[in-house]
């Protein structure tokens, strides 16, 4: 039995039992956390979230432990957001789309074709913007430890090859409730219907939705070809993943239990991107294996020439030019 299977058994059991109680249990000076995020036990999110865990006991000497429930288990996106908000639980990791509600200014993250390229998503993430956004946390009840990924964001379909943006008119595509990714998705013709990631699959299955947008490696880990015969490298926005935790209790640790934890998240990040980055070109021959077929190089200047302009305009209209400028000029 593998560790992954092993803290997937563990979590599962123990879930029912803890959700009712303190998130943060101290008992001679230990300190018990439980983290949830959305992805399947296959994704790099639970390999780094997994990794998390053994690096704090480890460094820590036994007194911190980082219990991971992944799949939903402990509710869908917004849920899990509340219930660290709540202080309920302790971590939480989900897709910036799912934050922007709380924090409107991180939606610039989600602008299509915003990100040149993974060295341009890093300097913007990890420079003095990403540090600018991360306060947009401040007064939500919420503190950033540190921005894993999602990744390049692609169409996938259960009806026809997309080639070009004609051929999305007309499709319902699962987005996430991000304001940017739906008013691209309607600009391209689409029905954007906006839900959780956990009801994704079950819809995709029932064809309430004919398609949707995520990277390939989550595309693959979520079995999504079970459903979708179509896929699309779009490549059309980037998404960036806060890694959350309760602002009250994080403040409430002990110093070096709280620089502890802030360094373990920030290191997982540069793991876990580096992790996604890697898994990229794998997991699409994966699913063309599969038996997906796979438009690899779709029309990307058609899709960025209807989109780009009219959403940044939008993001500009509310919150000025200046943070889509120094982005660009990242």
């Amino acid at each position: 039995m593998t560790l992954t299977r092993r803290s997937f058994i563990a979590a599962t059991s123990a879930a029912t039992g803890l959700i009712a109680t303190p998130a943060i249990l101290r008992a001679q000076g230990k300190l018990a956390l439980r983290m949830g995020h959305p992805h399947p036990e296959s994704d790099s999110w639970q390999d780094v979230a997994l990794w998390m865990n053994e690096t704090l006991n480890e460094q820590s000497n036994g007194e911190i432990t980082l219990q991971v429930f992944p799949n939903g288990l402990l509710g869908n996106d917004p849920t899990m957001i509340n219930s660290v908000r709540a202080g309920s639980l302790d971590i939480a990791l989900t897709g910036n789309p799912f934050f922007t509600s709380l924090a409107p200014e991180l939606n610039v993250l989600d602008l299509p074709f915003l990100f040149r390229d993974r060295d341009h998503v890093a300097r913007v993430l990890d420079g003095e913007i990403g540090d600018r956004l991360r306060r947009n946390f401040d007064g939500t009840g919420l503190h950033a430890l540190a921005v894993w990924e999602t990744g390049w964001r692609h169409v996938t379909n259960s009806r026809r090859p997309v080639v070009e943006p004609a051929d999305i008119k007309g499709l319902k595509i699962r987005t996430t409730p991000n304001p940017a990714h739906i008013e691209a998705f309607r600009l391209l013709g689409a029905v954007p219907t906006p839900m959780a990631f956990t009801e994704l699959f079950t819809a995709l299955e029932m064809g309430a939705v004919d398609g949707q947008e995520n990277p390939t490696t989550l595309i693959l880990n979520s079995r999504f070809y079970e459903a979708q015969k179509y896929l699309s490298l779009t490549q059309h926005a980037f998404t960036a993943s806060p890694l959350v935790t309760n602002a009250d209790k994080l403040a409430a640790m002990g110093e070096d239990q709280r620089n502890l934890l802030i360094a373990t998240a920030q290191e997982g990040a540069k793991r876990q991107r580096a992790m996604n980055a890697e898994r990229e070109q794998s997991s699409l021959e994966a699913l063309k294996a599969e038996g997906m077929e796979a438009v690899e190089a779709p029309d990307r200047e058609a899709f960025r020439a209807i989109v780009a302009g009219p959403v940044q305009a939008t993001f500009a209209a509310e919150f000025g030019s200046d943070l889509i400028d120094q982005i660009n000029a990242a």
